[in-house]
């Protein structure tokens, strides 16, 4: 350690071509003078650092290395990579695809292993290419073997959680043992959504689908006894990558995040909650027949149990026993009715159809002005109460819908497709467009009728 020398081969070769080219960078130079000094200095010969064998340098080289010594110094003299490191230029593109496609199958085998398989099976030549070449290809193509064995990808995982309660929620859906409702087997679908910083669910529902608006439905709920989170941390699924989940986040000033595809783990949280609930409720739900029974028993336990239960990842303290500390600060935070209407307030464009009917998320309903009948126009509803009605805004007005009745329709008076306005006109006007072309092309005045129209 108390002797100086290169730090790599790079710098070596830095200092090698220092020496050789030194003496001229420091000397003043007239012109012409350059040229006739690099073609002396090209027919000495010398030994580069890990060379037995001497050589000599080519004009053209020695000029490069002369400016880029008067330009950058030592640093400029350093070797540059080759722009296709790690691409394995001696095999075909088939022999690469062929090294890459064992790697991704194979995560555990080692570069020297996988040759001389390949080579022992007639598939690549002998000393065709080495294994530190390989090493490289793996590694340029993200294909690094230890991180790959590992599991973990390219980066290292890091245990992290958010600052504060309500920082930071994540949300997902768990899919429950399915329950008989009759004869008729239904799915069940838990979706939660819990604080990071606590572990504290501050919603829980089951349901038989796995929709956006079970997902914007439970948030709501979370939100009016809660507050608003920062940060909204859901899945990558359909469920939760819709507009109206988006837009209305961006409304309320909640940051909408989805973790990488496939990257499980950085949800680590919620999945083991998940395992929590199952150990502790879900699979002893027993002859359950309904939602309602299913969801008493979740809040049953989430509420009597899992929220006062000592938490590893919280150094021994409950659920309830962090969220709380930040509950001053939460009420102060608390949603009015209002904004939360504005920010689930979705607005779509459809077209009316001739019988002056729209189709909304599957329910046909109505409109009484019959003069919008095939026009295109913007639908509006509120996901705050899906039972409020949708409306019809057109031009700065708002139309209200309602549910289409085909019977009551079969006896009623059919309402006028426009606004009552007289249909004959009121005097005589000269109209002929024909005639007003021929005027204007020969530079005549065009008539003027009795009642003082052109």
């Amino acid at each position: 350690m108390n002797t100086l020398a290169p730090k790599d081969h790079a710098e070596q070769t830095a200092l090698f071509r220092s020496e050789v080219i030194g003496g001229l960078a420091r000397r003043d130079l007239k012109r012409g003078e350059l040229t006739q000094e690099l073609k002396e200095l090209s027919t000495k010969r010398f030994r580069p650092p890990g060379h037995e064998l001497t050589r000599t340098f080519a004009v053209p080289t020695l000029e490069r290395w002369y400016h880029r010594y008067r330009k950058g110094g030592l640093e400029a003299l350093r070797p540059r990579p080759r722009n296709d490191r790690g691409h394995a230029q001696e095999l075909t593109a088939a022999e690469r695809e062929l090294l890459l496609d064992i790697r991704r199958e194979y995560p555990s085998a080692s570069a020297q292993l996988i040759l001389r398989t390949l080579v022992a099976d007639g598939r690549l030549e002998k000393d065709k290419i080495s294994a530190p070449t390989v090493r490289r290809l793996y590694l340029a193509s993200g294909l690094d073997r230890v991180p790959m064995r590992d599991g973990e990808g390219r980066k290292t995982r890091l245990s992290w959680q958010a600052e504060r309660p309500n920082g930071l929620w994540q949300g997902d859906v768990c899919y429950g043992p399915p329950i008989y409702v009759g004869e008729v087997s239904k799915p069940i679908r838990v979706h939660a959504l819990i604080d990071d910083a606590s572990r504290f669910v501050v919603g829980i529902e089951a349901h038989h689908s796995e929709r956006e608006v079970d997902m914007i439905g439970l948030m709501v709920r979370a939100l009016r006894r809660h507050g608003a989170p920062d940060v909204l941390y859901l899945d990558n699924g359909s469920t939760y990558r819709g507009d109206a989940l988006r837009i209305a986040c961006e409304r309320l000033g909640i940051t909408l995040l989805h973790p990488r595809r496939g990257d499980a783990p950085a949800r680590g949280k919620i999945e083991r909650f998940w395992r929590t609930l199952r150990q502790g409720c879900l699979d002893f739900l027993g002859s359950v027949t309904s939602l309602h029974e299913i969801n008493v028993r979740l809040w049953a336990f989430v509420d009597q149990h899992y929220h006062s239960a000592p938490h590893g990842g919280l150094m021994g303290r409950a659920p309830a026993m962090v969220f709380e500390e930040s509950e001053p600060q939460r009420k102060a935070d608390l949603l009015t009715e209002d904004m939360l209407r504005q920010a689930l307030t979705v607005h779509e464009r459809r077209r009316v159809r001739r019988d002056t009917t729209v189709s909304v998320d599957g329910t046909d309903w109505e409109l009484d002005q019959g003069f919008l009948a095939g026009r295109l126009v913007t639908v509006g509803r509120s996901l705050l109460d899906l039972s409020d009605p949708p409306w019809i805004e057109h031009e700065g007005k708002r139309f209200l819908l309602h549910p289409v009745d085909p019977v009551k329709n079969a006896h009623r008076k059919r309402p006028p497709r426009r606004p009552e306005a007289p249909t004959a006109p009121t005097r005589h006007v000269s109209f002929d467009p024909a005639t007003a072309l021929l005027d204007r092309a020969v530079g005549r005045k065009p008539a003027v009728d009795e009642g003082g129209a052109e």
